[in-house]
């Protein structure tokens, strides 16, 4: 994307009551320098009106797929092209559904399908279709593609109850489509790069019924696999066990175990240019495996453990030229953490979050946390969807690439 030019938002409106806060969030991100094209579901356009859309605009607002005189062009497809951002808000349960499930059977639906840049979802519904199973579910199967949500919040809905599933105001949604947009522009400037990616936890067996694990879901990992992709790169997602479908682009490996994703990464390595350690690998495992199940007895279980291979410190010693990324899953002494872990496993950058916060800490959509290197500078990233912090890691990387290109340039040596 040039960086002469606006941001190009699509701002996608479906058929809700929230509709009437769309206007706003139209007119906060042409305030903040974006330009906007606007597209109506059917069912939106009882709720607003597509005059009072285009005036603010000053663009043509599209409802349905096929109109007289608005063929020239496959109008979905030159969208698609147009766009940095597609926003939907509000954003339909019935949406979500279709968006999910990949039906194509209407305009916004249809450029759904056909965007490439990030897509961000805000939804409103009644409390009862918020927590309903099946758009939890259709919501988890869109986040795993690396659609960003931000999420309603509670308050007086328009059924007349009192619960969770109001918009989020015009203020949050903008600002998180701005962060989207400044994470870095959409360009595939990491082809020709291979991505070494770890993901989720291990599991440790006891017997053939229990195992030592630890609270990894892989949200992070996976989300660095659909942003290096985005980006062009060609990916390798290592995987311990996690309820995540991988992206269908990325070569994924799954393991169980600390010593099987062991020799996966060191198998895998020699292709990679850049690695990122996002796996919550154990530390330990038990000393014996009963091929039995153990029985409960009236005496206490005393476990024996050793410590399992550690990953990281054989891929410092063994990196080369490679970026080497790793992460620091903390409840204390966060930075003093950081910093000792990134000297010692020889790491070029490393994540240090609160591993103890339930809004951004395992299991959770969002993440927050530090970014540090190895000359010092520590960059706070503040609390945002594990997608877009997946852009900000991979734009750091992408600094560290160019800048190792041009000391190359002049005959020095990478540190």
């Amino acid at each position: 994307m040039s960086s002469d030019r606006p941001h190009h938002v699509v701002l996608g409106i479906t058929g809700g009551i929230a509709a009437y806060k769309a206007p706003e969030i139209l007119r906060q991100l042409q305030q903040r320098g974006a330009e906007v094209r606007v597209v109506l579901t059917r069912a939106a356009t009882h709720f607003i009106g597509r005059v009072t859309l285009e005036a603010l605009s000053r663009h043509p607002v599209v409802v349905e797929m096929f109109e007289p005189g608005a063929n020239i062009v496959i109008r979905h497809v030159e969208m698609a092209r147009w766009a940095d951002l597609l926003l939907v808000a509000p954003a339909t349960a019935r949406t979500l559904a279709r968006f999910a499930h990949g039906l194509a059977d209407d305009f916004l639906a249809t450029l759904y399908l056909s965007v490439r840049c990030p897509v961000l979802l805000a939804p409103a519904m009644d409390a009862e279709m918020w927590e309903n199973a099946a758009t939890q579910e259709n919501l988890a199967r869109l986040r795993q593609r690396g659609v960003a949500v931000i999420p309603p919040e509670r308050g007086y809905l328009a059924s007349g109850v009192e619960g969770e599933g109001r918009l989020a105001e015009p203020e949050q949604i903008v600002a998180r489509a701005l962060v989207i947009l400044a994470a870095r522009p959409y360009v595939r400037d990491l082809e020709g790069e291979h991505v070494l990616i770890t993901a989720g936890p291990t599991c440790e067996d006891l017997d053939p019924i229990r195992y030592l694990t630890n609270r990894s879901t892989g949200k992070m990992g996976y989300a660095l696999a659909h942003a290096a992709l985005a980006r062009g790169a060609r990916v390798t997602l290592i995987s311990g066990p996690t309820a995540l479908l991988p992206p269908p682009d990325a070569e994924t490996i799954f393991v169980r175990r600390a010593e099987q994703m062991y020799r996966a990464v060191l198998s895998h390595m020699e292709r990679a240019t850049i690695i990122l350690k996002a796996a919550a690998v154990a530390d330990y495992q038990p000393k014996t495996f009963s091929t039995a199940k153990l029985k409960k007895t009236e005496a206490d279980l005393m476990l024996a453990l050793e410590r399992t291979p550690d990953i990281l410190a054989e891929l410092g010693r063994r990196k080369g030229s490679r970026v080497l990324v790793g992460f620091a899953a903390e409840t204390d002494a966060h930075l003093e953490h950081g910093r000792r872990k990134l000297i010692e496993k020889n790491l070029d950058l490393i994540l240090v979050n609160d591993a103890a916060s339930a809004e951004t800490g395992f299991a959770a959509d969002e993440n927050a946390g530090f970014l540090l290197d190895r000359e010092g500078h520590v960059v706070e990233l503040p609390r945002m969807s594990k997608y877009e912090m997946a852009m900000r890691i991979l734009d750091r990387v992408r600094e560290l690439l160019a800048q190792r290109g041009r000391l190359e340039q002049r005959g020095e040596r990478p540190r």
